[in-house]
């Protein structure tokens, strides 16, 4: 599109530089041409109106003389008609030089005087005329005189010539200002000429070098997308409007056997020892030639060279030719054999998956139900325990001695434990079953309402808390409350033996964007290589007698980490305390909940 406007614009250039190469020099020529000739009409004009009034006093003149020449007795017939003529001519070139010099008021004024002046003039002629005719010479011997002598008009003459000369000389000039004038412009018209034609000529000249370097350089794109046709590994074919090859490259002459020799022009329907029979498969080539419609991924089994039945995908569209010619079909060709296999392995592994994930689910199920049942199932042999020992205590009252209480305290210390063990087998199971509850969670206060009951339950000691600013996100409040009441007992109870606890709550945002939180204290610690005990169901690094609890806190953190999507793990060193690090997701409704409380 953008070639087109361009050869558009520079067809209009072209067009508008011949047009001011040959019109503007006819334009120039032609106005110079006009002023040269009103030039020279006004110089013709301007002699004409000088001889008019040379004319006029010629003719006036001219009668006097022979009017003298009459009175001195020379009665000739052309005599007596020069005499007469003055009065026949002389108003007609009045009237004449009157119409020539319109245009000139100064002019007018001084003919008009003229006029008056040879008009008595031609008066006294006529009354000498007339006196000679009477036969009374003096009489008109006196009128001539008075001709003369009253209406002396050579002044008037020599001014009306005077102002045509000058008139005259103004015209020459604008003449000649106006041919140099016209000289100039064709100077500047050939000028102009000389500099479209070079402009012209260069332009030519690098739209033909350009047109060379485009060809060429299309010559070269072509060479290149043939080669790298002929590289790609997936087979390409290139079909007439009659399903004919006019282009293959290598890898499809080599999966149907084409010999190079024998690429074009063949019959799509004779490659391959009828690979490209399927009537389906040429119907719908002929609708992508016929009917500009596209062919995505239609799949067919095919035997190639090899003997080999190949799951092929095929794909085709049609390409319109630059010249305007018949449209061609693009044909290519993708080998899946192995990716049906890979797929049919697949759907193989998936059913026996599925099948495994049914028979665990059942198995998950089967031990819900065993731990809820043996959870409940036990509480009533615990209760007869508990009950029984307090009976026999009872019972035995002051004959007991103290190995009998010792006996008795151990079955009801063992009762009670048994009964927490329950307890938090049974809030681990639910903690796996309940569904969560996603709602915007405070951190900061969940973290202080745990620091809060952490404290409560340890009012002698002194204890030095940092948190950081923590954040808020999506997830089960409860749970999480449950989360950090674990580790923030767990700290408090393991820096028991420390004169002064130093217990941290920190927050960082993973590389992911996550949230990460750690608890760090200066507690009892633990050794590395055991740290995958530490979240396991009942499992304890230290004795009972040590720090107390059932070893269910963390177990119960890392499924509820787990099922909010984040993970869990922890650091130590024994005497030197410990630090567990625990992940959540962040979210734009988090975020957006954090940026309205600040």
């Amino acid at each position: 599109m953008r070639d087109r406007v361009a050869l558009r614009w520079r067809l209009g250039g072209l067009l508008f530089a011949v047009l001011v190469i040959v019109a503007l020099p006819y334009m120039v020529t032609r106005s110079g041409s006009r002023d040269a000739l009103d030039a020279n009409a006004r110089v013709t004009h301007s002699s004409e109106v000088k001889s008019l009034t040379y004319r006029i006093a010629y003719v006036t003149r001219d009668g006097e003389a022979a009017l003298y020449r009459l009175l001195d007795g020379d009665d000739n017939p052309q005599v007596r008609l020069r005499a007469n003529r003055a009065g026949k001519e002389i108003p007609g070139l009045l009237a004449q030089l009157r119409e020539m010099t319109r245009d000139n008021a100064d002019q007018q004024a001084r003919i008009g005087a003229l006029g008056s002046m040879v008009s008595g003039r031609l008066a006294l002629l006529d009354q000498a005329m007339l006196r000679y005719r009477q036969g009374d010479v003096r009489a008109a011997n006196d009128a001539l005189r008075d001709s003369g002598t009253l209406f002396k008009m050579d002044d008037l003459i020599d001014g009306i010539v005077q102002s045509e000369d000058d008139t005259l000389l103004a015209r020459r000039g604008q003449a000649r200002q106006a041919s140099s004038n016209s000289s100039l412009a064709l100077t500047i018209t050939a000028t102009a000429q000389v500099l479209l034609l070079a402009i012209v000529v260069i332009v030519s000249e690098r739209q033909i070098s350009r047109r060379l370097q485009a060809e060429e350089r299309e010559g070269q794109a072509v060479q290149r997308s043939q080669l790298i046709v002929q590289a790609v590994r997936e087979p390409i074919a290139l079909l007439d409007s009659k399903l004919c090859t006019l282009l293959v490259n290598a890898a499809f002459g080599e999966l149907y056997g084409i010999p190079p020799s024998n690429r074009h022009s063949l019959p799509l329907v004779e490659i391959g020892d009828g690979a490209w029979r399927d009537s389906a498969l040429q119907q719908r080539l002929n609708d992508v030639l016929l009917l500009d419609r596209e062919l995505w991924d239609y799949e067919l089994i095919q035997r190639t060279v090899d003997g080999v039945d190949r799951h092929v995908v095929i794909n085709a569209r049609r390409l319109q030719q630059d010249d305007g010619g018949d449209p061609v079909l693009l044909l290519t060709v993708s080998d899946v054999t192995a990716r049906a296999l890979v797929e049919q392995q697949v759907k193989e592994l998936n059913r026996q998956l599925e099948g495994k994930v049914a028979q665990v689910s059942d198995v998950n199920r089967e031990l819900e139900a065993f731990s809820y049942s043996v959870s409940h199932d036990l509480r009533a042999p615990l209760r007869h325990i508990a009950g029984f020992a307090s009976k026999l205590e009872q019972h035995l009252g002051n004959e007991a001695d103290d190995k009998s209480k010792h006996y008795i305290g151990v079955i009801s210390d063992a009762a009670r434990r048994m009964a927490q063990l329950i307890d938090d087998l049974l809030v681990f199971s639910r903690l796996g079953r309940g569904a969560l509850r996603l709602q915007p969670v405070d951190m900061q206060s969940l973290a202080e309402e745990a620091r809060v009951l952490a404290e409560s339950e340890v009012h002698s000691r002194r204890i030095v808390w940092s948190i950081t600013p923590l954040p808020i996100v999506i997830g089960d409040e409860n749970m999480l409350r449950t989360v950090w009441q674990n580790l923030l007992g767990n700290a408090v109870k393991y820096t028991g033996k420390c004169e002064v606890a130093q217990i941290s709550i920190d927050m960082r945002r993973g590389d992911n964007g996550d949230y990460e939180f750690v608890v760090s204290d200066n507690g009892a610690g633990f050794d590395m290589q055991y740290a995958g005990k530490l979240f396991g169901v009942f499992q304890r690094l230290h004795r009972v007698s040590e720090f107390p609890g059932n070893g269910i806190g963390l177990a119960n953190v890392r499924r509820i980490v787990q099922r909010h999507g984040g993970k869990v793990w922890a650091e130590g060193s024994p005497g030197e305390g410990a630090r567990f690090h625990f992940t959540l997701p962040a979210s734009d409704l988090a975020d957006a909940f954090a940026q309205e409380r600040q």
